[in-house]
């Protein structure tokens, strides 16, 4: 190895461990490696800039525009909300349900997809007495599997499509990767409606599991001077034995207490933080001298007001909340909401609301003011993930809804004839969207998310790096010499099983990035069809079954699911051991 190998290896080992450990946005820590391979002169600045003008990437980012304004009309959350109102029973109502979605998501954006209907699942599966636990964790992986059939199904099959043409590759026709990911979602889903429903977790029904959840969420009052009991103990002042609320803290200036006595005196201005069900919030709040902190002025009172509501959101991976604090994130000034609760999976948090500093999958219960609809929907900070009824509810015009349809489905027909690129058909599906009004430049400028296009083009970069100082070779021999010996089915397995470690770990954009010229290396020594080894990378990259944080749809219903760690690895599992049967074995048979 050159010293040159030596340094990109050192930088991409602190760039993954920075990605596990989640120090910093995802898109900022790729970013921050290419600046220095830049400064280093191990990129010139025109190596470290290319994937800011590739294709694949520029595809992405016009497809985030397309799909905005198909999903805009809300003529496909329509359909599928009364298509699953005529569903009887969970099991049928799975296959009635997640066939369809897995279909949208081949042509949609799947994260859009599954935002939209958690609440509507989870509001259902409430109604009819079913555990929601048992419909969100497949609602996920019906998207990802769905996202595995198209060249757009997800932005890691442009990203591979893009790296493809770089190295003067043909790229993915457009239905290319269905011949794997056809079969590999059918199988998939046939799993999750037998073996999977039974091992998915049935957390308990309806309301009681709401109260249960809720009693995870944590809460900040402060004792003001006019609270009857100041000087009392905690016993006397009713604070000990409350129904659905847990006194688990009291913060005094920089004392902490905890845990509380029923003999602890209360004084003035204390902080009382409490787990709890939210109406015991609202009724507690009602007590003379206690004061509920969300951030903001707003109170639970000003629910009666019909412009304020309760939402509930999930921090995202793109957040640019990761790592602050509740007060420096400014939410009243920045979302018009407050934070009313936090709750984090399988953690208690001991600090005050205001000093909790988020991290992804932190799921936010928000008092949301009349401006929240138009503020949240240009930012990538957070996924809604409860129904949002407020006035400020755009309603398109059906008509409208249909044309985007039909202009999505005209563009599709284009491309896979081999009329236009995805590129050039893209282009003119926002270009006819602009002059037809069916979407604003601001309306495509909030659809557009730069965060997931900074990360892929800086990653285009790292990648460029690999090649250039021969390091991806060398990697590839290295496995070349374990796997070929075993043959060429064992050397897809491990480019399967490495770029599905890379993608639970960090991204999946920057797995497949990461993985495409170690494949392509291995392809030139070998002498064999490169697009085996891309094909396999580019649904490796994408099937992320395993964990809650490998893919941004398992982050989203983490939360809403009550779900534990360890349900998506007991559920995950033997769909990740499917996934990589059907992948390393139809490309077996379609390239060797």
């Amino acid at each position: 190895m050159t010293i040159e190998m030596v340094f990109v290896m050192i930088l991409i080992v602190g760039m993954l461990l920075a990605l596990f450990f989640e120090l910093a946005r995802p898109d900022m820590v790729v970013f921050s490696v290419l600046v220095v391979l830049m400064l280093t002169g191990i990129l010139s600045t025109e190596q470290a800039l290319s994937g800011f003008s590739n294709e694949g990437m520029l595809t992405i980012a016009l497809l985030f525009i397309v799909a905005g304004a198909v999903q805009k009309s809300g003529i496909v959350e329509r359909f599928m909300t009364r298509w699953l109102q005529k569903s009887h029973g969970p099991v049928s109502s799975m296959v009635r349900t997640f066939i369809p979605i897995a279909g949208m998501s081949a042509f949609l954006n799947n994260t859009p997809i599954v935002v939209a209907f958690t609440p509507v699942i989870k509001k259902w599966c409430e109604e009819r007495g079913y555990a929601p636990s048992k419909f969100l964790i497949p609602l996920s992986y019906a998207t990802i599997m769905g996202g595995t059939i198209t060249l757009i199904g997800t932005s890691t099959n442009l990203v591979v499509h893009g790296m493809l043409l770089d190295y003067g590759e043909s790229g993915f026709s457009m239905f290319q990767l269905a011949a794997v990911g056809l079969p590999l979602t059918a199988v998939g889903l046939l799993y999750l409606f037998t073996i999977g429903y039974r091992l998915l977790p049935a957390y308990e029904n309806g309301k009681k599991q709401m109260e249960e959840e809720a009693k995870e969420y944590l809460c900040e009052m402060k004792v003001e001077p006019a609270f009857p009991y100041v000087r009392k103990t905690v016993q006397e002042a009713g604070l000990r034995d409350l129904q659905g609320m847990f006194l688990i803290e009291i913060i005094r200036k920089d004392e902490r207490i905890s845990p509380v006595s029923s003999n602890t005196i209360v004084q003035a201005g204390d902080r009382l933080i409490f787990t709890g069900v939210l109406e015991k919030m609202a009724d507690l709040q009602r007590s003379p001298g206690l004061t509920l902190k969300t951030g903001t002025e707003l109170t639970l009172d000003d629910l009666r007001d019909n412009t304020n509501q309760l939402v509930e959101a999930v921090v995202s991976h793109q957040s640019s909340l990761q790592s602050k604090s509740i007060k420096q994130a400014q939410f009243r000034s920045t979302y018009d909401a407050g934070v009313v609760a936090v709750h984090r999976n399988n953690e208690r948090i001991q600090s005050k609301i205001g000093d909790i500093r988020l991290r992804p999958g932190d799921s936010l219960l928000l008092l949301a003011g009349s401006d929240f609809l138009q503020k949240y929907r240009s930012s990538t900070d957070f996924y809604v993930v409860s129904a949002l009824n407020t006035p400020d509810t755009i309603k398109e015009p059906p008509a409208k809804g249909w044309f985007s349809l039909a202009v999505l489905m005209v563009m599709i027909a284009v491309v896979t004839i081999g009329w236009l690129s995805m590129f050039q058909a893209m282009a003119l599906a926002v270009l006819i969207f602009f002059i037809g009004r069916i979407i604003t430049p601001e309306e495509a400028k909030r659809n557009v998310q730069f965060q997931v296009l900074l990360l892929i083009a800086s990653a285009f970069g790292v990648g460029n790096a690999m090649t250039e100082t021969g390091l991806a070779a060398w990697m590839a021999g290295g496995l070349l010499s374990f796997g070929e010996p075993l043959g060429m089915v064992a050397v897809l397995f491990l480019i399967y099983a490495l770029t599905n470690i890379f993608t639970e770990l960090i991204t999946n954009s920057a797995a497949a990035v990461l993985m495409i010229p170690i494949g392509l290396s291995i392809a030139d020594s070998l002498n064999v069809e490169p697009m085996a080894f891309a094909v396999t990378i580019a649904i490796a990259a994408s099937a992320s079954f395993i964990t809650p944080i490998g893919y941004q749809t398992n982050l989203i219903v983490y939360g809403p699911g009550g779900y534990k760690f360890s349900d998506y690895l007991k559920v995950g599992m033997p769909l990740t051991v499917i996934s990589m049967l059907v992948t390393v074995g139809v490309v077996s048979y379609l390239y060797f």
